[in-house]
């Protein structure tokens, strides 16, 4: 099983390109998407508290997004369907680090592509540390004994291609077939990604070991949670993931698989059906299949051989604290014609079908909510947020299981039942961006199962005695291009440049001005920059050349 690299913050440079990869082993590659690879992409590493700075680059031959699922950060910066960045333009975002120590993941959003371009191989993990994790006596070796592992399926043709389909018949674990890897004997960490378009996997081992688990979506739990029993489980949704820790102390030389037990999923959940024809189709569905080979090696150098009696001390929402409970419906409807796939029967929530000029739901800023998904779908469904990780309270009246009960940000919602989660929307308020929520099977967001809200901040304005002229220098310029404000300074909400045929070449959001804007990258010609005031949100536009 290959192993991604990683990128230590807090500047960053993703280049996501169209490649080839030697996904069979023989035979042709395949046509795939890499960042900074010919697949997927780095594990990035940041620090709570860290300041990142983001370069991406788009050398698709499309338009694209990148989303950083998970990530608590400004609408602006979020990466959604609004944030579209085309090919050849450079995408600066930036933000500080809020979130507690945790794995996310970074993928594409761009709307109707994102199945698409998630099945070529876009995306990448996000490991963030923090000192209340550090000092837990954890396994932190990356790739030895704290594994990061993303399981997929895709569907592979006979000229070895990856076919756009919700279902595929061959099993991945970081875009490896038939994946194996060696673990040491000693307890293992492992971070779990469903990176799929719709599978779930009812996630357990060969020969049932139990495991603990001591992290979820947002974060470590309050202590790990033992799996155990005769059939230890647990079942992993597409856009979740969840970190276990597995006991390997004494098993030098045995071997154990990490399975997906889907033929004991419940009904109408992403991959416990078997559909013999049509798009839906899948040698895997409502079956039993290994996901990756575990060897059990010597251990390594002081080992972890323990687990923790305790993680950390979260502070989660009181329901008392909620001011306002906002019902959110997944249901079915019929005649529809815009979805080719699932059309005329297509999955909406709250009875609207996505439209990017339409803001679902207008939320005060730091007010904290009760969402209820009420479902009457006769299909379960992902749900992901953006914005803020959530604390689940009821699934269909009953608090959570332990091992569901911290921090998330996707959770299914099974058909014909109703989720309540709690959260608090601070910090960041947006007028013009909205965050997104939407089913992550990448087929039911692309075919508009999504909705969008937006966070507003109540402040008094007097927009008629603010100026938004500005002047830039050096003109001509090499290097970097300096603004000049022709009155008081004004805060920029977002900078853009385009060449002279009007294509954009640079995307800057809250542009930080003081040390420049770098242009050296830009080739010689003739440039706009146009900025848009935070507070009025006036545009201003100005020529500069590069020479």
């Amino acid at each position: 099983m290959w192993i991604p690299d990683t990128l230590s913050g807090p500047n960053f440079t993703l280049n996501i390109r169209d490649t080839f990869a030697q996904i069979v082993p023989s035979g042709n590659q395949t046509i795939t998407g890499g960042i900074n690879g010919k697949f997927w992409g780095p594990t990035l590493l940041m620090n709570k508290g860290d300041i990142v700075h983001m370069t991406v680059n788009n050398y698709l031959n499309d338009s694209t997004t990148l989303h950083w699922h998970g990530m608590h950060l400004p609408a602006v910066m979020d990466g959604g369907p609004h944030q579209i960045i085309p090919p050849g333009t450079t995408w600066q975002p930036y933000w500080e680090v809020k979130n507690q120590a945790s794995t996310l993941w970074y993928h594409p959003h761009m709307h109707e592509m994102s199945q698409e371009q998630i099945t070529k191989g876009l995306g990448g993990f996000i490991i963030i540390r923090d000192s209340e994790e550090a000092a837990i006596n954890l396994p932190r070796n990356y790739g030895i004994d704290d594994i990061p592992v993303m399981i997929t399926d895709r569907d592979i043709n006979a000229q070895h291609q990856f076919a756009i389909v919700p279902y595929g018949d061959s099993i991945m674990a970081n875009m490896t077939l038939r994946a194996q890897y060696n673990v040491p004997a000693q307890v293992v960490r492992f971070r779990l990604l469903n990176g799929a378009i719709e599978t779930s996997y009812n996630l357990g081992f060969s020969d049932n070991r139990s495991f603990y688990v001591i992290g979820t979506d947002g974060g470590l739990l309050d202590s790990p949670v033992l799996v155990n029993g005769a059939a230890p489980r647990y079942i992993l949704n597409a856009g979740e993931r969840v970190e276990i820790l597995v006991d390997f102390s004494g098993q030098t030389g045995s071997n154990v698989f990490l399975k997906a037990y889907n033929q004991s999923l419940p009904n109408f959940i992403p991959g416990s059906e078997s559909f013999p024809n049509g798009p839906f189709a899948s040698f895997l569905g409502h079956t039993n299949y290994n996901i990756l080979k575990l060897n059990i090696s010597n251990p390594t150098p002081n080992p972890i051989s323990t687990i923790p009696t305790t993680l950390v001390t979260n502070q989660y929402p009181l329901e008392q604290d909620a001011t306002l409970t906002r019902i959110i419906t997944i249901s079915d409807s019929t005649g529809v014609t815009s979805v080719p796939i699932l059309g005329p029967n297509a999955f909406i929530l709250g009875h609207h079908l996505f439209d990017m000029g339409y803001i679902n739901h207008t939320i005060p800023l730091n007010q904290t909510e009760i969402w209820e998904l009420k479902s009457t779908s006769g299909f379960g469904h992902p749900f992901h947020i953006h914005d803020v990780e959530f604390k689940i309270l009821t699934i269909d009246g009953v608090a959570p299981s332990p091992q569901q009960a911290g921090w998330k940000d996707v959770v299914l919602v099974e058909r014909n039942k109703t989720v309540r989660f709690i959260a608090k929307f601070s910090d960041y308020a947006d007028e013009m961006h909205p965050f997104m929520y939407h089913c992550h099977i990448a087929l039911h967001e692309d075919e508009g199962m999504m909705g969008q809200f937006i966070v507003t901040e109540q402040v008094g304005l007097n927009k008629l005695n603010l100026s938004t002229d500005f002047s830039v220098y050096p003109n001509p310029t090499r290097e970097k291009l300096f603004i000049k404000f022709n009155e008081l300074p004004f805060e920029i909400y977002y900078a853009t440049i385009t060449n002279l045929s009007g294509k954009i070449v640079m995307m800057l959001p809250k542009p930080e001005l003081a040390s420049g804007i770098d242009v050296s990258n830009l080739k010689k010609g003739v440039y706009f920059i146009e900025m848009i005031s935070q507070k009025t949100k006036l545009k201003t536009s100005k020529k500069f050349i590069i020479e």
